[in-house]
Parts: C-alpha cells; sequence; structure tokens
C-alpha cells in the first residue's frame, strides 16, 4: 500500500476490520460471467480502504450505485479485469476520474480494484452510539478557550482549505494571504461549515471524522473531533434564532444515519435511521444516504436530502434537550445530491443527478414546489444566485454529465418560476459554480473533463449572451470562493503540489499565489459560509 492510502489509519483499520474477508476461490463462471479472481486476505482489506476512499461516493458502500452506476459482481463480471482496470485508470465520460491517469492510484492499485469489485462486497459494520463516543475528543475544553476574538484580526474574512489527500485544513488569512496554521482532519474532507456566529469551523471527512476548529484562537486550533461511522460527507449546525452554535449534525453514507452533536464540544447526542423505502416505488432501501445538510432560516430545523429514496427531511431539533426529534418527509426525485438555497433563503435548489432533475423544496409551507428536468447529472454545489438582467433572481447550476449551465428563475411570482429560462454553453463538465452579490461575473470550472480541465470559464451577468472568458492556468482548476467583501476569487489549482489563486474579481489579474498546499480542493471563507452567501 502507498503511503497515500495509510492516511485513513484509525478509519481504515476500523472499517476494514470487521470483516472475515471471505477470501474467495476462482468461482465457475456461469453463462457469460468471468470468473471471480482470487484475492488475499490482505489484498481485500486494501481494496476496500481504496474503495472507500475513493469510490463509495458514487457507488455506494454496498455498490449498488447512485450516481455511479451498479458495480456488483452481477455487472462487473460481464467484463473482463484488462477492461475495468481500463476504465480505473481513464476514467470515464459519465465523470467519474481517470484514478490512475490523475495519480490517485498506481498501477498494481488499479489492477488490484479492477479485482476487487468483482468479488462480493464485504458487508459494512454497523456504527452506534457506543463507537461514536469511544472516538470523542475534546482537545481544548470550553472554558479554556478564548472569549473574544482575536484583536487586530479580521477573522470573518479567513478561509478554511480543504488539503484533500493530505487529511488537512489549512487556515489562511482572507487579508494577508497569510497561511495560520495546517489543522488535522479527516481523510479526504468533503466540506466545511461554520456555526451561525462564524466562531468555529467543522470539517467533515470521508473516514466519518468530524473535527471542530476554532477561529478566535492565535492561530486558530482544533479543539473537538469524533467519528459518526466509516464514510460520511455532510456536516452542518444550527443557525435559527435562539439556537445559534448550539448543536452540530453529520450526515453518514454508512451507517445511513444522521447524528445530532453538541456545539461546543462534538458530543454525540442523538443518532436517527435514514433507512426506509423509496418515494416512487415504495422498496425498501438498506442504504439511504445523507448527500447534503442545509441549516433553515426560518425554523429550527436542518434540511436533509436522502439520496437513494428520494426523500428530503425537515429535521425539528428544538426539542432535543428532551430527547425528541421531528421529521418531516418531504416525497422529491432520487437521486438527490448537492443544493443551496435561493437568494431569500426560502426555497432550497437540490440536484437528483441521476435523474437530471433540480428539486425545489419550500421551506417554509413545507412542500415540493416542483421537479425542474435539466441537463445529463446536475452538480451545482450550492449553486450560485444572482440577478438576471432580463428574468431577475435566478440560481445556477453545472452538470457532471455535459458541458451546460442551467439558469433557474427563483421569483415566485413570475409566469416562468421554476423554469430553466437560460442555458450557457460550458464547453467542459463541471464541478462547480460560483459568484457573489457584489460581483457581476459568474464562474465555472471545467475539472471533469478532460480536455479543459485547466480552464476557468468566465460569464458576464450584465452581458448574458455575450460569449465567456476563459482563464487557463497550469495545472486542473477546481473549486471558486470569494472573501468577503467579493472583491477577489480563490481558486485551487489540484495537485500534489498545490495552490490557491487570488484573482481581482473585476480585472481577472492575478493578486497573489499561496504556495504549500498538498492537493487543495474546496475553499470556505468564514463570512460566506456563516451567512450561506453563494
Amino acid at each position: 500500500m502507498s503511503k497515500k492510502f495509510g492516511l485513513l489509519t484509525l478509519a481504515a483499520s476500523t472499517a476494514l476490520a470487521f470483516v472475515s474477508m471471505g477470501v474467495q476461490a476462482a468461482d465457475k463462471p456461469a453463462d457469460n460471467l468471468q470468473p471471480v479472481p482470487k484475492l488475499s486476505e490482505q489484498e481485500m482489506k486494501d481494496g476496500q480502504q481504496i474503495y472507500f476512499d475513493r469510490c463509495s461516493g458514487c457507488h455506494g458502500a454496498l455498490r449498488k450505485g447512485a450516481t455511479g452506476p451498479d458495480i456488483t459482481p452481477a455487472k462487473t463480471r460481464l467484463k473482463t479485469v484488462d477492461a475495468l482496470e481500463k476504465i480505473l485508470f481513464n476514467g470515464t465520460d459519465g465523470g467519474m476520474p481517470g484514478w490512475g491517469k490523475d495519480g490517485f492510484l498506481t498501477k498494481d492499485q488499479t489492477t488490484l480494484m479492477a479485482k476487487y469489485v468483482q468479488n462480493d462486497p464485504p458487508q459494512p459494520p454497523e456504527w452506534g452510539m457506543k463507537e461514536m463516543k469511544a472516538t470523542w475528543k475534546v482537545h481544548v475544553p470550553v472554558a479554556q478557550r478564548p472569549k473574544e476574538p482575536p484583536a487586530g484580526k479580521n477573522w470573518q474574512n479567513y478561509f478554511g482549505v480543504v488539503m484533500r489527500d493530505a487529511g488537512k485544513v489549512a487556515i489562511i488569512d482572507g487579508d494577508t494571504k497569510e497561511i495560520l496554521t495546517i489543522i488535522p482532519s479527516g481523510f479526504a474532507v468533503h466540506i466545511l461549515r461554520t456555526s451561525a456566529s462564524g466562531r468555529y469551523m467543522f470539517a467533515i471527512g470521508r473516514d466519518g471524522k468530524a473535527t471542530m476548529m476554532d477561529m478566535w484562537a492565535s492561530p486558530p486550533n482544533l479543539v473537538a473531533e469524533v467519528r459518526t461511522g466509516i464514510d460520511a460527507r455532510s456536516i452542518d449546525t444550527s443557525k435559527y434564532k435562539g439556537f445559534e452554535d448550539k448543536y452540530a449534525v453529520v450526515g453518514n453514507y454508512w451507517p445511513p444515519h444522521y447524528v445530532i452533536m453538541d456545539g461546543d464540544t462534538l458530543e454525540p447526542l442523538k443518532v436517527m435511521s435514514t433507512r426506509g423505502y423509496t418515494y416512487d416505488t415504495n422498496e425498501y432501501h438498506p442504504e439511504p444516504r445523507v448527500a447534503s445538510i442545509v441549516a433553515s432560516h426560518h425554523a429550527p430545523e436542518w434540511v436533509l436530502n436522502l439520496k437513494e429514496t428520494g426523500i428530503v427531511l425537515l429535521v425539528d431539533y428544538s426539542k432535543l434537550s428532551v430527547g425528541t426529534v421531528t421529521e418531516t418527509k418531504i416525497n422529491a426525485e432520487r437521486f438527490l445530491h448537492d443544493g443551496g438555497w435561493d437568494s431569500t433563503k426560502r426555497y432550497f435548489l437540490v440536484a437528483a443527478n441521476a435523474r437530471d432533475t433540480i428539486s425545489v423544496i419550500d421551506t417554509v409551507d413545507r412542500k415540493l414546489v416542483k421537479n425542474i428536468k435539466v441537463g445529463t447529472k446536475p452538480h451545482p454545489g450550492r449553486g450560485a444566485n444572482w440577478i438576471d438582467p432580463k428574468f431577475g433572481a435566478v440560481w445556477g447550476t453545472v452538470h457532471l454529465g455535459t458541458g451546460l449551465v442551467s439558469v433557474i428563475s427563483t421569483d415566485p411570482t413570475k409566469d416562468y418560476a421554476w423554469t430553466s429560462v437560460r442555458e450557457w454553453d460550458l464547453g467542459g463538465n463541471s464541478l462547480f459554480i460560483k459568484t457573489h452579490p457584489n460581483s457581476k461575473r459568474v464562474y465555472c470550472d471545467n475539472t471533469i473533463n478532460p480536455k479543459k480541465d485547466k480552464v476557468l470559464t468566465v460569464f458576464d451577468i450584465d452581458k448574458p449572451d455575450a460569449k465567456p472568458t476563459e482563464l487557463t492556468f497550469e495545472k486542473k482548476v477546481v473549486h471558486m470562493e470569494y472573501n468577503k467583501d467579493g472583491t477577489e476569487l480563490w481558486i485551487s489549482l489540484w495537485d500534489k503540489n498545490g495552490e490557491v489563486v487570488v484573482l481581482d474579481d473585476k480585472t481577472l489579474k492575478e493578486v497573489k499565489r499561496i504556495k504549500g498546499l498538498d492537493s487543495p480542493t474546496g475553499k470556505f471563507n468564514v463570512y460566506n459560509t456563516m451567512k450561506d452567501v453563494y
């Protein structure tokens, strides 16, 4: 195993130790199926670790698919090991990375994974309160933390930068562009979220580890951590008036549950299963993963999206002090993924990307407004809000499966509300879109398109029919974030020797390059994240 995949440490050993790995002898092929490749117990362990790191997010812990296809042995054994190895190494046009070509898997690891997916998936372990409490650590007790923000620091303009494959988060001063500190986190952190006050920044790793960082400390530091499972990707905090900073919540991929924690210490308080029935066919699903979470500004609730069942949960935490959590289920569409608020923060727009749909949820009237058909596999992140010169308030998404930006009207008073009023030709499959209320630009990366992955595409809000500007860099571009004032755009050059490039939003000229960042991906400005500005 390479050093890169040793980063999972406790997560990997726990996730992999559960199985008597059921090493299989070469089965006699049935019909046109390939024989099951022989793997040693250690090879099965290594394959399982890599699978959870790289594959389960799209294909599921049980390999039954969602964003990515079903890759159970009934499917994978229709292909040869050589054919699977080529797919794993080179990636696909549908959005799967070229794990070997991009340097994330060695040739030997690629061969291993081609054989691994032809073996039956081992059953992952359950993970309850006992296991969580065993991992819970408070590194800095509340009483020992600063009582006020750091003097002379514009701390609300700090950035958290995910160093994905290093399992770390860099905290950077947005004014001075100085790296203040680098904090250990879970492996392959997916997102960062802040508390309502902005003081605490929370990370969630794909290994299920949540970490809590204090922006008031000088330098910012790690104050608490806990593992809520073995695979996770979403975290948020309570933002409703009267509950600011009180609770945090993590949504897991495996086990399929969400965990509510104390907002000061990350102590696990309540575990809620998400297993249940699909909204459309009413079939029981053993793995409805919590794909994303946002905190409501209109009620003491979180909005949780259950990928496989197509259900949006409104989770009321107002009576958690007496042990009660109330859920409201809203049928939306399968398979739910990421999404974000419209500009009023009343309507939540979420991608059901495997069905090429954006679902719109009214969190005040507590109902589905509409399912909107868009391009192939929408992937908005949280999307982007701006004022179109013709259509007024709009929200945009990019797509994994097509080089298209869908621009959706979010003004409910218009006849064309909740329809795609513009489609921009991006030219490259994309992961993220970004703008800011103080900007006249909309930025899109082209990360999924190998011919354009070094290009940042820039659209002019005031000239929506004009050809976009393209900025080309020397490395793969991924994810964009503004500073607090909306005057600078920060982008990641995703590489082992990566950098963050700071652009002047008006001139598109480089302001600064911040070097020394291992595999930088997502960047999250404290103020913009606490206020849900996007």
